[in-house]
């Protein structure tokens, strides 16, 4: 029976998965260039069993649906870098030093010191997210040294969140569908930028890009979301 297993260490909330990592995993665990649909809080530190049928895959907790991944054909235009200064600049703004719906969260949390510490914040004078990178090295890798690519989709995840916030009103934002294209390496210790742009709203769904940068501006990813807004 094939499973995939999330760790506490890559949550979001507390107690469920990081919605880009997850992602991640899963399109890893389908192979090729697939959008991944979040069905319910991915669980912790537990297997979950791998289903394959003719076109993707479905991942279950027991009889409970957690996520699905379908082949994508996509596109995203995708805007001019923010340089490596006013991405700095940027993440000393970033709305989650006021307040933050999930600390906790692997990718954007203030109170994780073993997380990837994506703070992104406005970029002046454009409609735009950003902030730098740089990965540590206890960060899961390749064999060649590149970060792993659920770590590349992970990057992608929360500037796409912080995109939207000016709609969030007083609800949190939590991933529901991910789509992404690694298109290039990063290796720890590496400088990089991640953005994020807001697409669109209907209703409760809010829709983002993002992208991840080395400091030339070489494009090392790129994603567009569909993130629900969370009942108060």
């Amino acid at each position: 029976m094939e499973t995939i297993v999330i760790p506490s260490r890559f949550r979001g909330p507390v107690d469920s998965g990081n919605g880009g990592y997850t992602c991640g995993v899963v399109a890893a665990a389908a192979g090729g260039e697939v959008e991944v649909t979040l069905r319910r809080p991915p669980p912790l530190d537990r297997p979950l069993t791998v289903e394959r049928d003719g076109r993707g895959i479905r991942v279950l907790d027991g009889d409970l649906l957690v996520a699905e991944a379908v082949p994508a054909e996509w596109s995203l235009e995708v805007p001019d870098p923010p340089a490596w200064g006013e991405a700095e600049a940027a993440s000393a703004r970033y709305g989650g030093f006021e307040r933050h719906a999930f600390p906790e969260c692997f990718v954007c949390g203030t109170g994780r010191p073993d997380g990837l510490r994506i703070f992104a914040g406005p970029v002046a004078g454009r409609d735009l997210v950003a902030a730098p990178w740089i990965p540590d090295d206890s960060l899961p890798t390749q064999p060649d040294g590149a970060l792993a690519p659920e770590m590349i989709w992970s990057a992608l995840d929360c500037p796409g969140a912080w995109a939207v916030e000016r709609h969030m009103e007083d609800q949190p934002v939590v991933l529901g569908r991910m789509v992404a294209a690694v298109t290039g390496s990063i290796r720890a210790g590496d400088r990089a930028i991640a953005a994020g742009w807001e697409l669109g709203r209907e209703g409760r769904k809010l829709f983002s890009g993002t992208a991840l940068f080395a400091v030339d501006g070489t494009q090392l990813g790129r994603a567009r979301q569909t993130w629900i807004v969370l009942a108060g």
